[in-house]
């Protein structure tokens, strides 16, 4: 491949609109862990909430140490209007984390040799 920036420029390109565009279509609420976890148990609303009765996964779960970090629950601030603005800074992110690993991993370039060629 002559270019390949052109083919990672265009990886990215399609990350972002992945992430930015349809990230909006995606289910706010995916149940498969959540349903997993509430097997044996009964959602009930109290004055005080939601209340789980009966024995079940669930019952042990508490807030995650990051629930109230900008990006928690595929959202800028807890803004689900924001979900594509979360999505894009993911994959940035991403991108970036990744080209830094590949740049320090990468093995020293040196003069290319013209091994073979005539």
């Amino acid at each position: 491949m002559k270019k390949p920036w052109l083919f990672f420029a265009g990886f990215a390109l399609v990350a972002l609109v992945i992430a930015g565009a349809l990230s909006y279509f995606a289910d706010s609420s995916p149940d498969g862990l959540d349903a997993t976890t509430l097997k044996g148990c009964q959602v009930v609303q109290t004055s005080g909430g939601e209340e789980l009765r009966g024995d079940c996964i669930a019952k042990n779960a508490g807030q995650h140490h990051l629930s109230g970090s900008p990006l928690a629950d595929y959202s800028v601030g807890g803004e689900r209007r924001f979900t594509g603005v979360a999505g894009i800074l993911g994959v940035v992110a991403t991108l970036v984390v990744a080209g830094g690993l590949f740049w320090f991993l990468r093995k020293p370039s040196g003069k290319p040799t013209d091994r073979g060629r005539t």
